[in-house]
């Protein structure tokens, strides 16, 4: 979370990534893969192996984590 900023959360701000503010109304992933669920399940998860050079972390975590990260994500839209 230290690497992106969110729009309900207060600390930490991270300054590596951008912001999510908005991300589940956005078309693309890092700019290239399509913001769909099982998409972003795969990205949050392992990042490198689907967009090669990216900054982000692989990030071991369960199916069930993969998921409320994608549905928490997903949620984020301009309100």
């Amino acid at each position: 979370m230290a690497c992106h900023t969110f729009p309900d959360v207060a600390w930490p701000r991270g300054a590596l990534g951008p912001s999510l503010e908005n991300f589940g109304g956005q078309g693309l992933i890092a700019g290239r893969l399509p913001n769909q669920p099982g998409v972003l399940m795969q990205f949050v998860r392992s990042a490198p192996a689907m967009v090669p050079g990216t900054a982000m972390p692989v990030m071991p975590m369960s199916d069930q984590e993969a998921r409320d990260v994608t549905a928490y994500l997903l949620q984020l839209k301009s309100r």
